[in-house]
Protein backbone atom coordinates (compact mmCIF):
# COMPACT_ATOMS: atom_id res chain seq x y z
CA UNK A 1 0.00 0.00 0.00
CA UNK A 2 2.67 2.42 0.84
CA UNK A 3 4.69 1.38 -2.25
CA UNK A 4 1.29 2.07 -4.76
CA UNK A 5 1.05 5.83 -2.92
CA UNK A 6 4.93 6.25 -3.29
CA UNK A 7 4.23 5.42 -6.91
CA UNK A 8 0.93 7.20 -7.23
CA UNK A 9 3.51 10.48 -5.81
CA UNK A 10 6.18 10.30 -7.76
CA UNK A 11 3.91 9.91 -11.24
CA UNK A 12 1.84 12.42 -10.56
CA UNK A 13 5.41 14.80 -9.52
CA UNK A 14 6.43 14.04 -13.27
CA UNK A 15 3.15 14.18 -14.97
CA UNK A 16 3.23 17.75 -13.37
CA UNK A 17 7.11 19.08 -13.97
CA UNK A 18 8.66 16.53 -16.11
CA UNK A 19 12.19 16.04 -16.34
CA UNK A 20 14.85 14.85 -18.84
CA UNK A 21 14.57 11.20 -18.21
CA UNK A 22 10.35 11.22 -18.23
CA UNK A 23 8.12 13.07 -20.92
CA UNK A 24 4.64 13.96 -19.65
CA UNK A 25 3.01 11.60 -22.00
CA UNK A 26 4.77 8.34 -20.79
CA UNK A 27 3.62 10.09 -17.25
CA UNK A 28 0.05 10.71 -18.43
CA UNK A 29 -0.15 6.79 -20.12
CA UNK A 30 1.05 5.70 -16.36
CA UNK A 31 -1.41 7.09 -14.47
CA UNK A 32 -4.31 6.62 -17.01
CA UNK A 33 -3.06 2.47 -16.22
CA UNK A 34 -3.06 2.90 -12.49
CA UNK A 35 -5.81 1.20 -10.64
CA UNK A 36 -8.41 2.84 -8.71
CA UNK A 37 -10.49 2.20 -5.89
CA UNK A 38 -14.28 0.99 -6.92
CA UNK A 39 -15.86 1.90 -3.75
CA UNK A 40 -16.07 5.85 -2.58
CA UNK A 41 -14.92 6.36 1.01
CA UNK A 42 -16.78 9.09 3.32
CA UNK A 43 -15.14 10.42 6.25
CA UNK A 44 -17.20 9.14 9.30
CA UNK A 45 -16.62 9.91 13.46
CA UNK A 46 -14.81 8.63 15.53
CA UNK A 47 -17.61 7.06 17.50
CA UNK A 48 -19.01 5.85 14.43
CA UNK A 49 -16.12 3.89 13.27
CA UNK A 50 -15.65 2.21 16.65
CA UNK A 51 -19.30 0.79 16.07
CA UNK A 52 -18.55 -0.55 12.94
CA UNK A 53 -15.92 -2.29 14.47
CA UNK A 54 -17.70 -3.73 17.56
CA UNK A 55 -20.35 -4.65 15.16
CA UNK A 56 -17.49 -6.87 12.90
CA UNK A 57 -15.92 -8.24 16.55
CA UNK A 58 -19.96 -10.00 17.07
CA UNK A 59 -19.38 -11.57 13.86
CA UNK A 60 -16.20 -12.74 14.41
CA UNK A 61 -15.23 -16.49 15.59
CA UNK A 62 -14.08 -16.68 19.34
CA UNK A 63 -10.22 -18.24 19.30
CA UNK A 64 -10.68 -21.77 21.08
CA UNK A 65 -9.38 -22.65 24.36
CA UNK A 66 -7.32 -25.56 26.21
CA UNK A 67 -11.13 -26.91 27.00
CA UNK A 68 -11.84 -27.93 23.98
CA UNK A 69 -9.18 -30.09 23.28
CA UNK A 70 -9.94 -33.85 23.89
CA UNK A 71 -7.52 -34.70 27.62
CA UNK A 72 -6.80 -38.25 26.51
CA UNK A 73 -4.34 -37.53 23.67
CA UNK A 74 -1.62 -38.00 25.44
CA UNK A 75 0.82 -36.05 22.79
CA UNK A 76 0.08 -33.28 25.50
CA UNK A 77 1.29 -34.66 28.13
CA UNK A 78 4.23 -35.58 26.44
CA UNK A 79 4.82 -32.46 24.89
CA UNK A 80 4.24 -30.20 27.90
CA UNK A 81 6.76 -33.12 30.60
CA UNK A 82 9.46 -32.37 27.30
CA UNK A 83 9.62 -28.89 28.60
CA UNK A 84 8.65 -29.68 32.48
CA UNK A 85 12.17 -31.51 32.08
CA UNK A 86 13.88 -29.90 30.23
CA UNK A 87 13.63 -26.61 31.62
CA UNK A 88 14.23 -28.82 35.54
CA UNK A 89 17.54 -29.83 34.08
CA UNK A 90 19.07 -26.20 32.56
CA UNK A 91 17.58 -24.57 35.79
CA UNK A 92 19.27 -27.29 38.17
CA UNK A 93 22.38 -26.47 35.96
CA UNK A 94 22.13 -23.05 35.72
CA UNK A 95 21.64 -22.85 39.76
CA UNK A 96 24.41 -25.17 40.61
CA UNK A 97 26.97 -23.43 37.71
CA UNK A 98 26.16 -20.58 39.72
CA UNK A 99 26.45 -21.60 43.09
CA UNK A 100 29.75 -23.42 42.18
CA UNK A 101 30.96 -19.76 41.01
CA UNK A 102 30.09 -18.19 44.45
CA UNK A 103 30.97 -20.93 46.56
CA UNK A 104 34.51 -19.38 47.19
CA UNK A 105 33.27 -15.90 48.32
CA UNK A 106 30.67 -17.82 50.36
CA UNK A 107 32.36 -19.78 52.00
CA UNK A 108 30.80 -23.07 50.71
CA UNK A 109 32.00 -26.67 49.87
CA UNK A 110 31.27 -27.57 46.29
CA UNK A 111 34.32 -29.29 45.35
CA UNK A 112 34.00 -32.68 44.12
CA UNK A 113 35.67 -34.47 46.94
CA UNK A 114 32.79 -32.62 49.62
CA UNK A 115 30.02 -33.13 47.04
CA UNK A 116 30.90 -37.62 47.21
CA UNK A 117 31.65 -37.56 50.68
CA UNK A 118 28.45 -35.86 51.46
CA UNK A 119 26.61 -37.67 49.04
CA UNK A 120 27.92 -40.76 50.52
CA UNK A 121 27.38 -39.81 54.04
CA UNK A 122 23.44 -40.16 53.28
CA UNK A 123 21.26 -43.71 53.61
CA UNK A 124 20.97 -45.87 50.64
CA UNK A 125 17.01 -44.86 50.16
CA UNK A 126 17.93 -41.23 50.21
CA UNK A 127 20.60 -41.76 47.91
CA UNK A 128 18.54 -43.61 45.59
CA UNK A 129 15.71 -41.25 45.67
CA UNK A 130 17.90 -38.12 44.79
CA UNK A 131 19.38 -40.14 42.19
CA UNK A 132 15.90 -40.85 40.53
CA UNK A 133 14.58 -37.39 40.37
CA UNK A 134 18.24 -36.90 38.47
CA UNK A 135 17.87 -39.71 35.98
CA UNK A 136 14.11 -39.75 35.34
CA UNK A 137 13.89 -36.22 34.24
CA UNK A 138 17.17 -37.05 31.83
CA UNK A 139 15.74 -40.66 30.34
CA UNK A 140 12.27 -39.21 29.90
CA UNK A 141 13.71 -35.56 28.10
CA UNK A 142 16.01 -37.96 26.13
CA UNK A 143 13.52 -40.36 24.86
CA UNK A 144 10.81 -38.24 24.60
CA UNK A 145 13.14 -35.94 22.84
CA UNK A 146 13.92 -38.94 20.24
CA UNK A 147 9.70 -39.00 20.01
CA UNK A 148 9.21 -35.36 19.07
CA UNK A 149 12.30 -35.86 16.21
CA UNK A 150 10.16 -38.55 14.79
CA UNK A 151 7.13 -36.67 15.07
CA UNK A 152 8.55 -33.35 13.45
CA UNK A 153 9.58 -36.14 10.61
CA UNK A 154 5.68 -37.19 10.22
CA UNK A 155 6.10 -40.48 11.49
CA UNK A 156 4.10 -42.42 13.95
CA UNK A 157 0.87 -39.69 13.23
CA UNK A 158 -1.72 -41.79 13.78
CA UNK A 159 -3.91 -41.53 16.71
CA UNK A 160 -2.91 -44.96 17.90
CA UNK A 161 0.63 -44.92 17.26
CA UNK A 162 0.58 -41.69 19.25
CA UNK A 163 -0.97 -43.53 22.31
CA UNK A 164 1.55 -46.58 22.25
CA UNK A 165 4.18 -44.24 21.74
CA UNK A 166 3.52 -42.12 24.51
CA UNK A 167 3.26 -45.14 26.96
CA UNK A 168 6.22 -46.17 25.58
CA UNK A 169 8.23 -43.07 26.53
CA UNK A 170 6.64 -43.21 29.91
CA UNK A 171 7.67 -46.78 30.30
CA UNK A 172 11.15 -46.47 29.40
CA UNK A 173 11.79 -43.38 30.97
CA UNK A 174 10.34 -44.64 34.55
CA UNK A 175 12.46 -47.94 33.56
CA UNK A 176 15.68 -46.23 32.60
CA UNK A 177 15.23 -43.85 36.04
CA UNK A 178 15.13 -46.74 38.25
CA UNK A 179 18.06 -48.59 37.04
CA UNK A 180 20.41 -45.30 36.21
CA UNK A 181 18.99 -44.81 40.20
CA UNK A 182 19.59 -48.51 41.82
CA UNK A 183 22.52 -50.04 39.52
CA UNK A 184 24.75 -47.25 38.95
Amino acid sequence: MIAQRTGTTALRRVAANPNAVFTSTFAKAALSQMQTRQATTQKISATEARSILDAQRLNRPVSPHLDIYDKQQTFFGGSIWQRFTGSGLSGGLYVFGAAYLAAPLLGWHLESASLVSAFGALPIAVKSGVKFLVAWPFAFHAFNGVRHLALDLGMFMKRQQIVKGGWYIWGASLVSGLYLAFFL
